[in-house]
């Protein structure tokens, strides 16, 4: 069921086609709703590649900042580490000369100490590490599923 157009040509589609010539006076064949359709698609193509350059932008400024962050962060734990090891040092020191304290007893003292203050750290790092993660992203994705799928 294809529609002739007033010079005759038709399409399978049945879209008008237009004979036009061009600049050398040899006739060619073009479809409106094609033309349109690309100008649309490459527009379209054209936003999506301007989202993607400006999003890739973004991420390598956010690597950026989180690397350097991550490596402050890695040197501040390090000086802290050094802080606590002279720390225990002088607890140990002041423990043996005013308290009289042998050094096996200082030593066993200081890890007890050590293990408290570990096993506080890793139940409330455990507590505070555990799921759910990215609550809203996960209940956006859950709402679209079941809005996609119907239920």
């Amino acid at each position: 069921m294809s529609a002739a157009t007033p010079n005759g040509s038709t399409d399978d589609r049945g879209d008008a086609v237009t004979d036009r010539q061009d600049s050398r006076g040899e006739r060619r064949r073009s479809t409106l709703p094609l033309q349109a359709a690309s100008r649309v698609t490459g527009l379209v193509g054209s936003v999506m590649d301007l989202h993607v350059r400006i999003a890739l932008k973004e991420a390598d400024r956010e690597k950026r900042r989180l690397i350097s962050g991550v490596v402050l962060l890695a040197g501040g734990l390090a000086t802290l580490l050094l802080a606590l090891v002279a720390a225990e040092l002088a607890l140990v020191l002041w423990c043996h000369l005013q308290l009289g304290w042998s050094w096996m007893q200082v030593a066993l003292a200081l890890m007890g100490l050590n293990l408290l203050l570990t096993g506080a750290m890793l139940r409330i790092g455990g507590w505070l590490t555990r799921g759910p993660y990215l609550p809203e992203t996960m209940a956006g994705l859950t709402k679209t599923t079941r809005a996609l799928l119907g239920r």
